[in-house]
């Protein structure tokens, strides 16, 4: 019974270092593209570059934020 219970817990702490990681990639493939679409954004426009800086700004927080609470749902999936 006590093998069964430590299995499920490595088989939690799996699955939260997995989905940990995979948040943390998908963060930064997202702001790499924001980065990217930004810099092409500037090259196109250069007058605009500050209303575009702060968009870009704006949008990697809320991605950033996105990350975090997929990080804190991991590690309450892991202590839970």
């Amino acid at each position: 019974m006590l093998s069964m219970i430590l299995a499920v817990e490595a088989i939690a702490a799996l699955g939260a270092a997995i989905g940990a990681g995979i948040a943390a990639i998908a963060a930064g493939i997202g702001i790499g593209k924001i980065g990217g679409a930004a810099m092409e954004a500037i090259a196109r426009q250069p007058q605009s570059t500050g209303d575009i800086r702060s968009n870009m700004i704006v949008i990697a927080a809320l991605i950033e934020g996105v990350a975090f609470f997929a990080l804190i749902v991991c590690i309450l999936a892991l202590f839970l």
